[in-house]
């Protein structure tokens, strides 16, 4: 018998091909793109061109924020600029209109190729009975709670106390508080009411140009959103011969209920049923009566002696 060898390896067993030595079928269409593209000669160029261009350090520029343009200054509105600009030619008394440009340069102590002064640095005009208007307005509440207080109703009397206008008026905000007790408005009132807009600017037609009596006027006037020249307003609650006839103090602020108690002897702003702004502008119109020569006599400035 022959004898046979037998050959056994007990080592590892010889290795296989790995998953990473198996050709990359996406890599080798990439090499036979790049070789067709270099047979081609474009990617040759590309290549020249970058390595032609000058190679500067480029650094990334901060990103700046355009800079808005400047906002114009905020201009009055229109509606406020056209009641303005109706009273002006009111507020000019007429030896001023008479003479032109000169005589209220000259008037006010201007030159005369000066800029024209605001009328409130004129001289008041002479208080004449068709100069001459009460006003008084009745307040309710808007807002939160009411505390807001706007316009209602507004009365202008004459110098006779003939009513001039007399209306109800629509606040711009909702009403939450009628003040009836105080205001005499109840909701019936705001029926047929004339908005605010409309009635201010019929107000300011009636008050423009002459001299506005009232009682707290300023009140008044906030609650139209309103200024009235200083020189053309009469406020009763601040006229100490007033006080003095009635025998308060100069300088103590009277009620109007109080002063024609004690002056007119009569009664106003009484009963449940609210105040009436006709009857508290009248009331006013002849408290200014009892010392309007008095007052306007002080008032008015003397003419200077040659």
């Amino acid at each position: 018998m022959s004898d046979m060898i037998l050959n056994v390896d007990f080592g590892a067993p010889a290795p296989g091909p790995r998953r990473g030595d198996r050709p990359n079928v996406k890599h080798k269409r990439f090499l036979q793109r790049r070789s067709y593209l270099e047979r081609k000669g474009f990617l040759h160029q590309k290549q020249a061109r970058r390595a032609s261009a000058p190679q500067t350090c480029t650094t990334a520029q901060p990103t700046r924020w355009k800079q808005a343009p400047p906002q114009p200054l905020p201009t009055p509105p229109l509606e406020r600029g056209l009641l303005l600009s109706e009273c002006q030619s009111g507020l000019v008394p007429a030896w001023a209109r008479a003479g032109g440009k000169e005589a209220v340069a000259k008037g006010a102590g201007g030159s005369a190729n000066g800029p024209l002064l605001p009328p409130t640095a004129l001289p008041p005009p002479s208080a004449k009975p068709h100069k001459c208007v009460a006003l008084d307005c009745e307040m309710v509440g808007t807002g939160q709670g009411g505390k807001r207080s706007e316009l209602a109703r507004c009365s202008v009397v004459g110098y006779e106390g003939d009513v001039v206008y007399d209306k109800y008026i629509i606040p711009p905000n909702p009403i939450t508080d009628y003040r009836t007790r105080w205001s005499g408005i109840r909701r019936q009132h705001m029926f047929n009411a004339t908005p605010f807009k409309v009635a201010q600017r019929e107000i300011l037609k009636v008050l423009c140009g002459k001299i506005v009596i009232g009682h707290a006027v300023h009140n008044d006037f906030k609650a139209l959103n309103y200024f009235h020249p200083q020189s053309l307003t009469r406020d009763t609650s601040r006229i100490p011969q007033l006080n003095r006839r009635a025998g308060f103090p100069d300088t103590g602020a009277v009620s109007l209920k109080r002063l024609t108690k004690q002056l007119l002897h009569r009664d106003i702003q009484v009963g449940k049923k609210g105040h009436s702004s006709v009857e508290d502008a009248r009331a006013t119109m002849e408290l200014y009566r009892l010392v309007e020569s008095q007052l306007e006599t002080e008032s008015t400035p003397r003419p200077e002696e040659k």
